[in-house]
């Protein structure tokens, strides 16, 4: 049997949840795709998926797997691509979305630099921190950061997401600094008020399991910005990501806190509605965030 397409029928089933999904975006009977799964699980010799009556989820060594199958797959699509376009220039209009802060530090200054190689390419980029339906609202591409909900839309995983608590030195001062994340309780913590962002809590590593808090203070806000001047002028402890808070860290304007707590990274993904068949400037976008967020230079302090 076929091992690529053993590969595809499990990242189908992975992404859209179900065998007759998958069998249906292919054209072929659920038996067929059930025995591409059976036989690649037999090939790799672990089980990556838990199939039942009602639902089918992803074992441990499935997750890991899909991420590296999802990237082959793109990768493939890509090599093809480039040969099949024979030169033909990437053109049209190209939708993108993006949360707000990441958004503005991280995407858009990209978009300038991707339209001057590809000049017949326009590109509308949306800023939010909602969750964007990127199928219905007409969306080629969104870029994530965090944990992804279920979908059955593909993610490519472009990079790590560090999180840590910071708090400013005058705020360690006055307030002390906590040795465990269960003192966070005893500090002001600047939260995130927005039902779609931090859903879970803050994350940390405690006696080797994945902990999740919810901390509170007096001050939320809907704005990860605002936390952050909130944080810098000393009013509490936030829980950020690396990529807003390295050049004051760098600086010492602000401190990390329970690093031996540290959560292990999520991630910051091109998301995209499906895979085959997609137009050439979208292909072309999300290889061009792969390779500037795979460059480890990227992320430098010193970098804008």
């Amino acid at each position: 049997m076929d091992r690529l397409k053993q590969i595809e029928s499990f990242a189908a089933v992975a992404t859209k949840g179900s065998l007759t999904a998958a069998a249906g975006a292919e054209g072929v009977a659920p038996a067929v795709i059930g025995r591409r799964i059976d036989a690649l699980e037999e090939r790799l010799g672990v089980k990556l998926l838990v199939r039942t009556t009602r639902r089918i989820t992803l074992t441990h060594e499935g997750s890991a797997f899909l991420e590296d199958a999802q990237r082959l797959l793109t990768d493939l699509a890509n090599a093809e691509a480039s040969v099949s376009a024979g030169g033909v220039k990437a053109s049209g209009h190209l939708r993108l979305t993006a949360p707000a802060g990441f958004g503005r530090r991280h995407v858009a200054p990209l978009v300038p630099r991707f339209a001057e190689a590809h000049r017949d390419v326009s590109v509308s980029l949306n800023l939010s921190d909602r969750v964007v339906d990127i199928v219905n609202e007409g969306y080629d591409c969104a870029v994530r950061v965090g944990d992804l909900p279920d979908s059955s839309l593909v993610s490519l995983r472009l990079a790590d997401n560090r999180r840590l608590c910071v708090a400013a030195p005058a705020y360690l001062q006055r307030a002390g600094t906590p040795q465990h994340p269960g003192e966070l309780g005893r500090h002001q913590c600047l939260t995130l008020s927005s039902n779609a962002s931090q859903a879970r809590g803050w994350a940390f590593s405690v006696d080797g399991e994945l902990t999740h808090l919810r901390p509170s203070g007096r001050y939320d806000c809907s704005d990860g910005q605002v936390l952050h001047d909130w944080c810098l002028a000393g009013h509490g402890i936030a829980w950020r990501s690396t990529w807003e808070v390295e050049q004051e860290v760098a600086s010492g304007a602000l401190v990390t806190l329970l690093d031996d707590f540290a959560a292990p990274p999520n991630g910051i993904y091109a998301v995209f509605p499906q895979r085959k068949h997609l137009p050439l400037r979208v292909r072309l976008w999300i290889d061009f965030l792969k390779h500037t967020y795979g460059d480890s230079t990227y992320w430098s302090p010193a970098m804008p």
